[in-house]
């Protein structure tokens, strides 16, 4: 039996594994901290649980693919709630936006914004419809090796004015700048800016109009404790607390990894489901090839990071919905402050993230969860002591949150901690602590992004955001699909 190790327990190295020993391949996945899931971790406090994320499941048929490569059904394992509205939106006026996939009650929605920009509205989803068809149903788990195979897939893109933004595409249709807001936004839940963000990318919107959104009772680290579930059932081998330190070659090819604790292994294959300049860097730090790749990779556009303040409250919030997005006074410009000029600005727009409304097991009986997240630029471009800044953000947070939803926030809180940048680098040997790894501009997309199998080291591959197709969960898995293919047509 051939032997394959996946470096990294997340998303797309679990799916990746999952694959791999479906087919009869021995597979071992190799993480570095004491829980899988990668940025997908979970904490437990006073009884109640915080999830890291991500927080939205779209397309869930691609999960259930996993489980269905060997007649089993994903049901078994995880219980996928639908979320509904997706989102609530918000603007500093109090002007509010529920967003589903209910069509009338989108266009009730839209009408009370701008009844003219229904038609705009339903143009767009066709737009929509045509980028999801080429961008994820036809390339989405297709591997670019070649640049002859971005050349055939460019007409197509073309024809959907890939060149163009999202928000650019999105404003041709619709004129009302709050709903080009509600329409434009989704890029930011995978690292992008929607002023620069290929237009490729408003196949989000078709992805949750046909699939819905969803949770994972429980929490999104149940969905990862499903899928670890069903690949130790299938004979695969998870070894947690065993970071990889050094992956060895020999000529044009791995030989075996080596980890902190001086553990040799030797595998037919290796996958990295790290962070891409942490493989290259350092994992490969020791050859030419990595510090040249590392070297490459280091130059790129990196997708920013993120400050997220998880609090627990007393009390229950039925008319707060599980996902609300709190706008701030501006858009175009807080996105130039976070991705162009990377400083911290006065406002900022939160991503208010609440699933004891769906899920009420995530806290004690009468009380709640929630996280509230803002991105912030990475560390390359915003080089704060987050130690001493975190505490001072964290409180501007909280009072935002008091003043538009919880107006007495502080006396309700039971327990509270931050994430900030720092901690994706540490945590997560995220580059810049990058929150999405490279960021998805078209120029970076495809045969731009890193490649989902080494171009020098023949049985090298990775998975994971930093490879076609990019950040969030159908991304990921769509890494993992392409990267699978490769490496069973490899090891056959």
């Amino acid at each position: 039996m051939k032997r394959a190790a996946v470096i990294g327990a997340g998303f797309g190295g679990l799916a990746l594994a999952i694959r791999l020993q479906s087919a009869g391949i021995a597979t071992t996945v190799f993480e570095g901290r004491d829980k899988p899931g990668g940025r997908a971790y979970v904490w437990e406090r006073e009884g109640f649980t915080f999830d890291g994320g991500p927080t939205v499941i779209t397309d869930p048929d691609c999960l259930r693919e996993l489980w269905q490569l060997t007649g089993h059904d994903m049901a078994a394992d995880v219980d996928l709630m639908p979320v509904n509205p997706f989102y609530r939106l918000n603007w500093p006026d109090g002007t509010t936006f529920d967003y589903g996939n209910d069509t009338a009650a989108l266009h009730r929605e839209i009408a009370r914004l701008s009844p003219g920009d229904i038609p705009g509205y339903e143009s767009f989803l066709e737009y929509a419809a045509a980028v999801y068809r080429e961008g994820y149903v036809r390339l989405g788990a297709v591997p670019f090796l070649d640049f002859s195979a971005m050349v055939k897939a460019a007409p197509g893109l073309m024809r959907q004015q890939a060149w163009r933004s999202v928000y650019s595409m999105v404003s041709h249709y619709i004129e009302d700048e709050r709903l080009r807001e509600a329409f434009s936004f989704h890029t930011l839940l995978v690292g992008g800016n929607p002023m620069t963000t290929s237009a490729i990318y408003a196949l989000i919107h078709k992805l949750e109009q046909d699939g819905g959104v969803w949770w994972a009772r429980g929490g999104t680290n149940q969905l990862i404790a499903g899928m670890v579930r069903h690949f130790e059932r299938l004979g695969g081998t998870l070894r947690l607390s065993e970071p990889v330190a050094k992956i060895h070659i020999l000529g044009d090819r791995v030989t075996e990894l080596e980890t902190e604790a001086g553990a040799h292994e030797r595998f037919d294959a290796v996958a990295s489901n790290g962070d891409i300049v942490h493989t290259y860097r350092t994992l490969l730090g020791h050859t030419h090839r990595g510090r040249r790749e590392a070297k490459r990779l280091m130059s790129k556009r990196w997708s920013p990071s993120l400050f997220v303040v998880h609090f627990g409250v007393t009390g229950t919030w039925p008319g707060i919905p599980h996902h609300t997005i709190l706008f701030g006074p501006r858009y175009k410009d807080l996105l130039k402050d976070i991705f162009d000029y990377g400083v911290l600005p006065q406002d900022f727009s939160i991503y208010l993230h609440h699933p004891t409304v769906t899920d009420p097991s995530l806290a004690p009986p009468g009380h709640s969860t929630f996280y509230a997240l803002i991105p912030v630029a990475h560390r390359g471009k915003l080089p704060l002591d987050w130690e001493q800044v975190g505490p001072l953000l964290e409180k501007r947070v909280l009072d935002e949150v008091g003043r538009r939803l919880i107006p007495d926030i502080h006396d309700r809180i039971v327990t509270k901690f931050h994430y900030t940048p720092r901690d994706f680098t540490i945590d997560l040997n995220a580059y810049q602590g990058s929150a999405f790894s490279l960021e998805p501009l078209l120029t970076q997309s495809a045969w731009f992004r890193a490649h989902n199998r080494d171009d020098s080291l023949k049985n090298l591959y990775l998975v994971g955001a930093g490879t076609h197709p990019g950040a969030g969960i159908p991304g990921v898995v769509g890494s993992a699909k392409a990267t699978a293919g490769l490496m069973l047509e490899d090891l056959a």
